[in-house]
């Protein structure tokens, strides 16, 4: 047991596990513990308890479910620490039921915790405060998810996705700056919106399942989410702009693993692949011999 969970830690979820309780610890003062840890306790639970249901309805074996316990941890993370504990935990599940019902043949297609909070806001009127991002602590406390962040984006290779998207991101805005009133998007440097952006880069864009593995791709993805969340922040403010651009950019992915699929399996297009079983191929080079 001791082994497994040493085997467990060194992974990219388990580390990412070791920071995402380290951030929780650090903010939790701040958000008041009996409002905050209903709403974190209860989403983590009944998540882990679906997804373990899931596994072992699919696999037939039992897993632990380190992924939903992620998944219900970054739910509860962004929502308000104020939301009813009954709101965050159906918001947790849904995430976790996302990656079973929308996947493509090799993965999910979108972040499932990005989807549910989506949702939710439709559906129970939810609020984000980014809480889990360390927003309300000591400006040197906040150093600490930008070192965890930069240390798990290294560990799991996505480090030119994260920073395309920073680049492009605030290279949007601050141009903006100089063309209209620079007042309507100071609010992006200021907290909870610099320190959002930060864990949505480190955190939830670095999804490995939902997200590119070479470099080039990379790049293109994070500048697909810069561009779409600085259009949905300018020119509709929903509160989940930075959520919708990464939905956009898993749809991207989806199609673009999808698309090097069936290249792969007809290299030469599909004109080529019906010349080839055309029942008229040999019949042509016989009359030609």
């Amino acid at each position: 047991m001791r082994r497994k969970a040493k085997k467990f830690i060194k992974t990219p979820k388990g580390m990412l596990t070791i920071i995402l309780v380290l951030l929780a610890a650090i903010a939790a003062p701040g958000q008041g513990l009996r409002t905050l840890l209903p709403g974190l306790l209860s989403a983590m639970l009944t998540a882990g308890i679906t997804d373990a249901l899931m596994l072992r309805w699919r696999k037939g074996a039992w897993e632990f479910p380190d992924g939903a316990l992620l998944t219900a941890m970054i739910v509860a993370m962004v929502l308000r620490a104020q939301e009813p504990w009954h709101v965050v935990s159906i918001t947790a599940v849904a995430a976790v039921l996302s990656k079973y019902l929308i996947r493509s043949r090799s993965a999910n297609v979108f972040n499932p915790a990005a989807l549910a909070i989506v949702a939710s806001f439709y559906v129970f009127h939810t609020g984000q405060s980014w809480w889990g991002a360390l927003t309300e602590v000591n400006i040197w406390l906040q150093l600490v998810l930008v070192a965890a962040g930069a240390f798990i984006t290294d560990r799991v290779n996505k480090t030119p996705l994260v920073l395309s998207f920073l680049g492009a991101y605030f290279l949007l805005f601050t141009l903006t700056s100089f063309i209209r009133d620079p007042r309507w998007v100071a609010e992006i440097y200021r907290s909870p919106d610099l320190e959002a952006a930060l864990f949505f880069a480190f955190i939830i864009l670095t999804d490995p399942p939902t997200s590119p593995a070479k470099y080039p791709d990379q790049i293109v993805c994070g500048l697909i989410v810069a561009v779409v969340s600085f259009t949905l922040f300018e020119w509709a403010g929903v509160v989940y702009y930075l959520l919708a651009g990464v939905l956009v950019g898993n749809v991207w992915e989806a199609w673009r693993r999808l698309h090097r699929r069936s290249t792969q399996r007809f290299p030469y297009g599909l004109g080529a692949f019906f010349r080839e079983v055309s029942p008229w191929r040999h019949t042509h080079h016989h009359k030609a011999a």
